[in-house]
């Protein structure tokens, strides 16, 4: 299966999210903001990447 990062700043949506894509089956990682998110990307291979557009630090833009 696919390995997965959500990037964004709500918890809520991340956990909704992580929730919905490991139930089929899918490997799923988080971070809060896009600087974590960066990093995280710099150091992992990712088959998909959801990023949300605003964000504290650094954006999705």
């Amino acid at each position: 299966m696919s390995k997965i990062l959500i990037i964004d700043d709500e918890k809520a949506i991340r956990y909704s999210l992580k929730d919905i894509i490991e139930y089929e089956g899918h490997t799923v990682s988080e971070a809060e903001d896009g600087l974590s998110g960066l990093k995280m990307i710099t150091e992992n291979d990712y088959d998909i990447v959801f990023c949300d557009i605003k964000m504290p630090k650094m954006d999705g833009i």
